[in-house]
């Protein structure tokens, strides 16, 4: 098990190759990847019972990505833990490449296709509800973003969860405050998250979302309460690692020119030796 210290390095790695990947395909979801990669990391190399070995076992952990377009964060973490060959992230949005711009299934260690928004948590539910019937130990992770919350079927799987006390299942929003077109509360208003899933009877949590040792505190600790579903609200921040891409919401779907992702390299670069 990786140490803080090597979790907050694999954490600046995984940036860089977000980049690069991003850069090298002319298309991706910079800002959500890189806002959500810390949770990715924690979750793949602290937390989930799954790695390519044990990937089809029925007692594996499951990982949904709800908020399928920042799926540059999970295809780097997925070839760093030994899914597939990181040399094939070279083919991203490339014609014919299973490597496109939302998770597939046709890459290996993807659970589900996600990226219409609002489904990941409903395929969530349904998936630790299995769990619960079949009495099997496994735990069910869902990511979301803070923009996909108004779709209606996110509020749905909420109140079935609570219904059927999901304690296996642990949701995690990556709350960065932007969505494609603006702030969340100017595109539609969700707050107050906590109290809303509160009512609906989840048990809900909030941490640093780059905070590598609260992240890891928050997961220890699950369930947050026994016989309720777990929401852990992550507050993090669009663009996270690159100081001019940080809170700017045209860097959403942005990608960096040559001397941009010079300078972001540099600055990672910069932070990792901080770290070391």
């Amino acid at each position: 098990m990786m140490t803080g210290r090597e979790l907050e390095l694999r954490s600046n790695l995984y940036r860089q190759k977000i980049l690069k990947y991003i850069v090298g395909a002319k298309a991706g979801h910079t800002g959500g990847s890189l806002s959500c990669i810390d949770i990715l990391n924690v979750l793949y190399n602290y937390v989930l019972n799954v790695d390519p070995k044990n990937f089809g076992a029925a007692d594996r952990d499951r990982y949904i990505q709800s908020k399928g377009h920042c799926v540059e964060a999970l295809f780097v973490v997925l070839a760093d833990k030994g899914f597939f060959p990181e040399s094939d992230l070279e083919t991203l949005c490339k014609y014919k490449s299973h490597y496109i711009g939302h998770p597939t299934r046709k890459v290996h260690g993807v659970e589900q296709n996600t990226g219409a928004l609002g489904h990941g948590l409903s395929l969530s539910v349904g998936t630790a509800l299995a769990a619960k019937l079949d009495n099997k130990p496994y735990r069910v992770y869902t990511l979301l973003g803070d923009g996909e919350l108004p779709e209606g079927s996110n509020w749905e799987a909420a109140l079935t969860a609570s219904h059927y006390n999901l304690d296996n299942l642990c949701a995690i929003i990556d709350k960065n405050s932007l969505q494609i077109t603006g702030s969340t509360a100017d595109v539609c208003n969700t707050d107050p998250i906590d109290e809303k899933f509160e009512s609906f009877g989840w048990e809900v949590e909030h941490v640093n979302g780059h905070s590598i040792s609260e992240l890891k505190q928050a997961f220890d600790s699950l369930p947050l309460k026994k016989g309720k579903p777990s929401l852990i609200i992550a507050h993090t921040v669009k663009g996270n690692g690159v100081s001019f891409m940080e809170n700017q919401v045209k860097w959403h779907h942005g990608v960096p020119d040559a001397g941009q992702y010079e300078e972001a390299i540099k600055e990672l670069e910069q932070k990792k030796a901080a770290i070391l």
